[in-house]
């Protein structure tokens, strides 16, 4: 069966009219480590011929010390294009590919099998309509199988072919094939795929990739390139509402204002009516402008600029709806969060939350639960781990505009972006609004802050001690809050152990509670210092990401962050309490210092030491860099050391 068709000159428009038309195939290649991904459409791509002479040139000079017997091309190298992964045998980015036959185009994503490249795996998966995961006869289905097979469910993917690969390694047993076809039926029967089609393969020698093998004959279905020509998908709902997310505003000059961006689902036409999603100004569609020149109507995936018949606020972040399908506008949300960093997802941490042209912080107010990709149960967790995938309530510190993913794909979907590193740490499709987050609003008051502050005659301020366990800071805050009492300012001091006494008595030591019990002292002292206070913070706070976030939480120039910084040995000379015995013994866990890490700030407003200085004599200085601060007369290079 050959693909290479042979064209005469005067049919060559003919044909490139034909291949425009053209349905498009969108699937991935998935399953464990060794399994063949790679090898399946390198012998595909090869087999159908449609493969360079100098691909295949190169190939020769590359693969032949890397092929399975020495001598064969390594067709999995037409896919593996990194060093690394010529180097090691494996796939680590995701590889796509292009190709087309005489039926149809296809765009395959090679994804890696190893679970540190899971985050690959879902970046091909987001966009497939098709995933064939492989099984190597050998092994049967493995932990990654399933976990690649829960991932494409969750994102939408409907279609499976199941190719049970090196059935060749089996002698073509039949039986063993049937058996894993079983198993993976009865495993795949929750997750709601349209259609699973088993496939037995040989992608090294290419049995039933291409046309049917004389090895199986027990095998009556098509080859794999058959049925990818042939399956129907799921038609392109055209009634789909119209979202366009802004990209970009376009001014070349004062006679122009467009909104640039791609349609992501729907249809628009000059003189239909539009929303701005999180404002609710309605407008028309004025005219559709693209490189080529003005269009009368656009539909899902293609490129325009609009111009509008109205002034609008629709920039970067914002959405143009349909009037009658309007998208959610909220800060709180439920959603489907697959971890990739090898560092847990907490709740109460603060991340960077990324949505196809909006970008928030956001905090995981609650890990409802984790998935077992194994029985799909749901299990109770405290964080997520690598790989792993759970429900979770976010919120966001500013209403973004979305569909649920099941709905929509591209306006349903989001990253989660560290603070620190800007690494990719997760991803996530959102389920549906919290209706509590319509149903809160903040509440205006008639006596605010500044009337507060100016009754008190002070500026508010949190002032946030950091530092171990024995270095001094509860003593020091103590100091300054008599200090600042006997002036007649107005204060308040949150220590860490009353706290937990009380507002935080449910909460322990583990990692994800110290974060909580930050973010809960952090909201606190918001609200103080919206009552015009001078709250005095009094807590280890060891990680940098939760004192970021209580800073964000302030005005500007409101949070001063001072560092009591005491060296541990000291500390555990000092041993008011005789926890650095107990911690050293190992009797306390999680503790700062010893078992737990601490994050020593890198830029604060005051960094104490204290080794050779009464307390007393720094609580002077602090009280000396709030007078300062107060007359407007402190520089950084002015700061008390």
């Amino acid at each position: 069966m050959s693909y290479v068709q042979s064209i005469p000159p005067h049919d060559i428009e003919a044909h490139l009219a034909e291949h425009d038309n053209k349905s498009i195939l969108r699937f991935i290649t998935c399953g464990s480590v060794d399994d063949g991904k790679s090898t399946l459409i390198g012998r595909l791509l090869y087999d159908a011929k449609l493969v360079f002479e100098d691909q295949l040139a190169n190939l020769g000079r590359v693969g032949s010390p890397g092929a399975a017997n020495g001598k064969e091309i390594d067709l999995a190298l037409l896919l593996d294009g990194l060093e690394a992964e010529r180097e090691q045998g494996i796939t680590i980015d995701v590889a796509y590919r292009y190709f087309a036959t005489s039926k149809r185009k296809f765009i395959v994503a090679d994804t890696p099998g190893h679970e540190e490249y899971t985050r690959n795996m879902v970046t091909g998966a987001s966009t497939a309509d098709l995933a064939i995961i492989l099984i190597d006869s050998r092994q049967g289905i493995l932990q990654q199988t399933r976990r690649h097979s829960y991932i494409a469910s969750l994102l939408g993917i409907r279609h499976v072919v199941l190719a049970v690969n090196k059935i060749d390694l089996v002698d073509f047993q039949q039986q063993v094939y049937e058996e894993i076809v079983a198993d993976y039926m009865a495993f795949a029967k929750e997750l709601g795929f349209a259609s699973i089609r088993p496939i037995p393969i040989s992608a090294r020698d290419g049995d039933n990739v291409i046309s049917a093998s004389a090895n199986t004959p027990w095998y009556r279905g098509a080859a794999l390139l058959e049925y990818l020509e042939t399956v129907e998908l799921d038609p392109t709902d055209q009634a789909k509402p119209f979202r366009f997310p802004v990209q970009m505003v376009m001014r070349p000059n004062a006679d122009f204002r467009g909104y640039a961006g791609q349609i992501s689902c729907g249809r628009i036409s000059v003189g239909d009516p539009v929303v701005v999603a999180k404002t609710g100004q309605r407008t028309s569609v004025k005219a559709i402008v693209t490189y080529d020149g003005e269009l009368a109507t656009a539909g899902e995936g293609e490129a325009v600029t609009l111009v509008l018949s109205d002034e609008v606020d629709a920039s970067r972040g914002n959405m143009l709806v349909a009037p009658g399908a309007r998208p959610f506008v909220a800060d709180q949300f439920q959603a489907h969060v697959i971890w990739f960093d090898t560092n847990p997802m907490m709740p109460g941490r603060s991340y960077i939350l990324r949505t196809e042209t909006d970008s928030v912080s956001a905090t995981v107010t609650t890990l409802k639960h984790q998935v077992n990709i194994n029985s799909f149960i749901r299990e109770a967790a405290k964080s997520l781990q690598m790989n792993e995938v759970g429900v979770c309530n976010i919120s966001t510190q500013a209403p973004i505009a979305f569909d649920a993913y099941k709905d929509n794909r591209a306006t349903g979907n989001f990253i989660i972006v560290d603070r620190v590193t800007n690494a990719t740490v997760g991803a996530g499709l959102i389920d549906f609004p919290l209706r509590r987050a319509d149903n809160v609003h903040w509440h205006a008051l008639e006596v605010n802050k500044s009337a507060r502050s100016a009754m008190k005659n002070q500026l508010p301020a949190v002032l946030w001690f950091t530092g171990l366990s024995g270095s001094g800071k509860s003593t020091i805050a103590n100091e300054l809050d008599r200090i600042l009492h006997a002036q007649g300012k107005h204060t308040y001091l949150l220590d860490g152990d009353n706290v937990r006494h009380g507002l935080n008595r449910d909460l322990g030591f583990t990692e994800e509670d110290r974060v909580e019990n930050i973010r809960r002292v952090a909201e606190v002292a918001k609200l103080m210092a919206d009552a015009g206070l001078i709250v005095l913070v009094s807590f280890i706070s060891p990680f940098r990401d939760e004192r970021r976030m209580a800073r964000e939480l302030m005005e500007e120039g409101e949070f001063i962050e001072i560092f009591v910084d005491t060296p541990l040995d000291e500390c555990a000379r000092r041993d008011p309490k005789g926890l650095y015995e107990k911690a050293l013994a190992g009797k306390i866990a999680n503790f700062t210092g010893v078992s737990s890490c601490y994050e020593a700030p890198e830029n604060p407003e005051l960094h104490i030491r204290t080794v050779g200085h009464q307390p007393t004599d720094l609580a002077l200085a602090i009280e000396e860099f709030l007078d300062c601060r107060i007359g407007g007369q402190m520089t950084p290079l002015q700061r008390p050391t």
